[in-house]
């Protein structure tokens, strides 16, 4: 079992910065997939970004690309999800992902409980 925490959301105006952070009470952070993704009230829930556990590729959703910005520290458990240039269409409740190996099963996932980002224009 794994508990991510995540903390850093808050209100900004456009143009504005924010640094997500998500902590994760596991000995074994090493082995998981990280992951941050959005939602906003009745659409569903999307990918934003993604970094591998072992060779820290990195993913983005397209429209997040150049502007954001995930990496890890093993040492410290912790997931960060740097987020420039944001406009109001990043408003939304940004949840923190952890996913076991895909090429063993079972596959785990673990999620956050969410932080609300609102960016205001």
């Amino acid at each position: 079992q794994v508990q991510l925490v995540e903390s850093g959301g808050g209100l900004v105006q456009a143009g504005g910065s924010l640094r997500l952070s998500c902590a994760a009470s596991t000995r074994t952070f090493r082995s998981y997939d990280m992951g941050w993704y959005r939602q906003v009230p009745g659409k569903e829930r999307e990918f934003v970004a993604s970094i591998s556990r072992s060779s820290g590729v990195t993913y983005y959703e397209d429209s997040v690309k150049g502007r954001f910005s995930i990496s890890r520290d093993n040492a410290q458990n912790t997931v960060y999800l740097q987020m420039n240039s944001l406009k109001p269409e990043d408003t939304a409740i940004y949840y923190c992902n952890a996913r076991s190996d895909v090429q063993i099963e079972p596959v785990y996932d673990y999620w956050g409980q969410g932080t609300q980002v609102t960016v205001s224009s």
